[in-house]
Formats: structure tokens, sequence, C-alpha cells
């Protein structure tokens, strides 16, 4: 809705970010449903059309996420990015997925490459979709020439993995694994600020989802990872926390610098 969307961009606006970012990516049922995130794909007069006015309404620079096309058959990301551009935005972002695909099967970077190739083109175009690795982000910047790598599922209860891309596109170097230790000090720090955002009960249970990630790999961790997925207070998963961190000194490991 343009007036919806011309009122959310005013308060966005007072909390004086850097820019504002238009999601017409996400692919969930409920949200495209109404036509909303992905669901825009099927009507691009819209979307580019709700773009405008939000450029229109704002100071601040305007970039756009999106999505390939709604399916295989409406695929046209050249002509939409050209268009979107026209309007105003300063950068696009796009998933090499369509959204019937949601995030099955690999996602196709070359359509988004061809946006960037596109000669009337002239903003940053970013690439987004199973960028997992360091060395998939050196390819999306090296071979399909992409201006940056938007970076998702990879990161989760993986805070590391954007300075694992910078130093290997830097200097080609791998950075070390975090410690058992390291890796408690960020989960303790995230359970903090989403209880400080949400509120216990969302805190704990919206923090759940990362332990798995946050502990990956760690030998003889079933009982602690069970524990940490199950607790229903933020006072049982500190103090599984505080457990980890004790075993880990009694090993004496060492705190990565």
């Amino acid at each position: 809705d343009e007036d919806a969307m011309r009122q959310s961009a005013e308060i966005v606006e007072r909390s004086k970010p850097e820019l504002l970012d238009i999601n017409y990516g996400c692919p969930v049922k409920k949200v495209v449903c109404k036509d909303a995130g992905a669901g825009i794909l099927k009507n691009i007069p819209k979307m580019v059309k709700l773009t405008k006015a939000i450029v229109e309404s704002t100071n601040l620079p305007v970039t756009v996420k999106t999505r390939l096309g709604w399916d295989q058959s409406s695929m046209k990301i050249v002509e939409v990015a050209e268009r979107l551009q026209d309007v105003g935005i300063k950068a696009i972002s796009i998933h090499g997925r369509t959204r019937v695909q949601m995030d099955k099967g690999q996602a196709n970077w070359k359509p988004i490459a061809d946006v960037k190739n596109n000669s009337r083109m002239f903003i940053p175009v970013f690439g987004n979709g199973d960028v997992d690795s360091p060395e998939k982000a050196k390819l999306m910047r090296d071979t399909y020439g992409l201006d940056g790598a938007m970076i998702g599922r990879a990161s989760i209860g993986n805070p590391w993995f954007f300075n694992k891309v910078k130093m290997f596109l830097n200097n080609g170097e791998r950075l070390k694994e975090p410690s058992i230790i390291q890796r408690v000090e960020v989960a303790r720090r995230h359970l903090e600020m989403s209880i400080l955002w949400k509120g216990e009960i969302l805190g704990v249970l919206e923090t759940r989802r990362h332990y798995s990630n946050y502990f990956k790999a760690i030998p003889d961790f079933k009982k602690f990872r069970t524990g940490l997925v199950t607790a229903n207070s933020s006072i049982e998963v500190f103090n599984l926390l505080n457990q980890i961190e004790q075993k880990a000194r009694l090993k004496k490991e060492i705190i990565l610098d």
C-alpha cells in the first residue's frame, strides 16, 4: 500500500539510518499472500510505482532487495532492475532464485551478472543466495563481476563469517575458527541483547535456532545442545553456557585473539 509505505519511510527516517532498503524478496507464504515481499513480482508496474513513491518521500538513499522473478516463466530481472534504477534507487541486491523456488535448489547467479553487465546499469549490483563460503564470495566478485555479496543464512549462529570473507577477499588468508570460549561469549551476548529487545519469553525462544550453529562440529556436545534448544528460561540457558565455558577452560583451551 503506497500510503503505508510512505508512512513507514517517515518512521524509519527518524532513526537516521544510512539508507532505506525495500525488501521485495521475502518468499514466505503469509507475506506473499498479501502481495507483499516477493508477491509484488507478480505486478512489476506496481513494484516500480511503490519504489518511486518511496524515493520521492525520503532524503535517504533507497535500495532494493528482490528475486529473479515470481517463477521461471516470468524472469525479467534485467528489465526490472533497469526500471527501478530509472525511478531513483541507489543499489540493488538480487537473490538468485524465483519466489516459487523459495530456498530450494541452487541459486542462479548468471541473471544477476546479466543485470550488472547491462550497459544501461550504473548503480551497484549485489548478489545473494548460496554465499556460504569465502570462496563463493570471491567467485561472485571476480567471476560474475558483481559489486558485492549479500550474506544471509551462512551467518546464522556464525557471525564470524563476515570477517572470514573479508580476510579471504583481501589477502587470500583464512581466519581461524573461533574457540569454544569465544562462541560462548557471543551466544551469551546474543541472548542478552535478544531479551533486552524482545523480552524474556521471545528472547529465549528466538535464539534457540542459533545455538546449533554457534557450537557446530563440537565433539560430545549433544547433551548441551539439547539443553540449549529446550530451555524455557534465560537462567537455564546462561547456566548451560557457563558450564560449557568452564569445561572448555578446564581443558585449557586457548582463547584466540
